[in-house]
């Protein structure tokens, strides 16, 4: 049966397994990331400093070491609550563990603090603190049943099969930049997927599995980001306007639709229209969404046409 976050065909086990959103540190130490990979969706929005964090969500899969593990941020537990996920965290700002505290037993997520479960979580000695929290999926899963994050997730958007190889375009690129890490995207019309490259190690793996990063879908959200007024502003945490709609770029099969993207509530799903209005489909497979602030510049070159078939055509 199709797997909610991805469409893929799995079991109806695995097709059942509760979402589970672990915060991933992006500074360079950090990298590469264990867990992105193996992830259903992969969120990437800015954070304090200029460095973006992630946030991996896992459904249909049980992945092996994930990290490093890092603190709450608001509008990551928003995007989170729209599969009632378990959010895998070490700590937060005061605005998320207070969201935590009073919405974090199932009403928005399951809230699974490091600093309250850390026997779930492991410090390596191959990094340098903070950047050495680690877990796995087997451990994330005991967390989730412990916490009663067990309710199969609902999907909120729709996919459709892979183009045909005949109609993928040839290359095409999209880039963009958060302000300490360079995104780049390349099309790859064979597998029908997304290149990843960053800032710093460039192509990018999953240190655990050690696939290349390159998911199937693609969107980009403009999102106003400001100060977030709380009681430790020398840390200059951020807050964002994360219920409205904006500019969105939505990338799959190698061709890109400039639209929009809508969130009605806290809760509620974030959906993706094309100029016309009409809600978009993505394309079975990962998606990333990579949430940027408002105006930040993105280039998208087009590909080539995809190259005439060879012989008579068919009847």
């Amino acid at each position: 049966m199709p797997a909610p976050l991805t469409g893929k065909l799995v079991s109806p086990a695995a097709a059942a397994l509760h979402p589970i959103a672990v915060m991933l540190d992006d500074l360079s130490p950090a990298r590469p990331q264990s867990g992105l990979g193996e992830a259903s969706i992969v969120f990437q929005a800015p954070a304090e400093g200029g460095i973006p964090r992630y946030m991996a969500i896992f459904a249909e899969t049980v992945p092996t070491d994930v990290g490093p593990v890092r603190s709450a941020r608001y509008y990551f537990i928003a995007w989170a609550s729209e599969w009632r996920a378990l959010y895998v965290h070490a700590g937060g700002s005061p605005q998320a563990l207070t969201t935590l505290r009073s919405q974090g037993s199932g009403q928005l997520v399951y809230n699974a603090d490091e600093f309250r479960y850390g026997g779930s979580f492991r410090r390596i000695t191959s990094r340098v603190g903070p950047h050495n929290l680690y877990t796995t999926g087997a451990q994330l899963r005991r967390l989730a049943t412990l916490l009663r994050a067990s309710a199969p997730p609902k999907p909120i958007w729709t996919f459709n099969p892979p183009a045909p190889l005949s109609v993928r375009p040839v290359g095409g690129r999209i880039t963009f930049a958060y302000p300490q890490n360079a995104i780049r995207y390349d099309y790859d019309r064979v597998s029908n997927t997304y290149l990843r490259t960053v800032s710093v190690e460039g192509a990018q793996h999953d240190a655990a599995s050690k696939v290349r990063i390159a998911p199937t879908n693609v969107v980009i959200m403009w999102m106003k980001f400001g100060p977030l007024n709380d009681h430790e502003p020398y840390k200059h945490r951020l807050e964002a306007t994360i219920v409205g709609s904006g500019p969105a770029w939505i990338a799959t099969n190698g061709h890109t639709i400039k639209g929009t993207w809508k969130k009605r509530s806290t809760n509620g799903p974030t959906l993706f229209f094309d100029g016309a209005g009409h809600q978009l489909s993505l394309t079975v497979g990962q998606t990333f969404v990579n949430v940027v602030t408002w105006g930040t510049p993105i280039t998208v070159h087009a590909g080539s046409p995809a190259p005439p078939r060879n012989g008579p055509p068919s009847d």
